[in-house]
């Protein structure tokens, strides 16, 4: 599983994260809710690699990635879906999809199969420009690109943001058909609160730069849990 211990995290003055400690397990769906600006993206940044803990650990079944490089946690098994989607516009479909395959070795180059079963809109665009698609196709892209990586661990920064229902649904059958038919670990950061309260095996929630609280996804509907949410 994916262990943080006593994390904190600084951006020069300002500290993003303190004392954050959780843990994703394999086979499960962990999310992290909170409102704007309580340190969301900045967990998933250490997470990744995107950016360095001031202190604290951060370990993936039993591998430490603290100072690894975000290539070196993508081969240990760490797939990201950054906020904002971040695919290159001006490459193919396809293309996009081939990025993936950095961390593979040569033979495990191959856009998996699955994609296309969960994604079906990605197969009929192979030849189109990234930056031509919706806003939800590019997030279904974006999820796809990191399949690609074959992850252990898929990491979601925010995949509802701006987009259609309709996909959103797509992209609720897609995250738990890969908990139940893969076994991955999947932590997904989140503000849709109705998205978690269907898909979480395990909430937490956070508040400036803390974790305040944490269970089941029913904590969902505390008060306690709704005052951290609430704007």
């Amino acid at each position: 599983m994916l262990a943080v211990r006593n994390a904190n995290l600084h951006y020069g003055a300002a500290q993003a994260l303190r004392g954050i400690s959780l843990d994703a397990e394999m086979g499960k769906i962990t999310c992290v809710l909170g409102r704007n600006g309580v340190g969301k993206s900045s967990l998933l940044r250490a997470i990744t690699g995107q950016h360095a803990l001031s202190s604290g650990t951060v370990t993936f079944n039993g591998v430490a990635l603290n100072g690894m490089a975000p290539y070196g946690r993508a081969k240990q098994g760490v797939g990201y879906v950054p906020q904002g989607r971040e695919i290159f516009p001006l490459l193919t479909v396809k293309e996009n999809l081939e990025t993936g395959y950095a961390p593979l070795s040569r033979g495990e180059r191959l856009i998996p199969e699955d994609i296309f079963n969960l994604f079906p809109i990605l197969r009929s665009m192979l030849g189109r420009r990234g930056g031509d698609l919706s806003g939800g196709q590019q997030q279904q892209l974006a999820i796809g690109r990191a399949m690609v990586t074959r992850p252990k661990i898929l990491v979601l920064d925010e995949p509802t943001e701006g987009i259609q229902p309709s996909i959103i649904k797509d992209i609720g059958r897609a995250i738990r058909y890969l908990r139940d038919s893969t076994g991955m670990a999947i932590l997904l950061v989140e503000q849709y609160l109705d998205f978690c309260r269907e898909l979480a095996d395990h909430v937490y929630i956070m508040d400036r730069g803390e974790i305040v609280a944490d269970g089941a996804a029913d904590i969902l509907d505390t008060a306690d849990a709704r005052r951290h949410l609430t704007v």
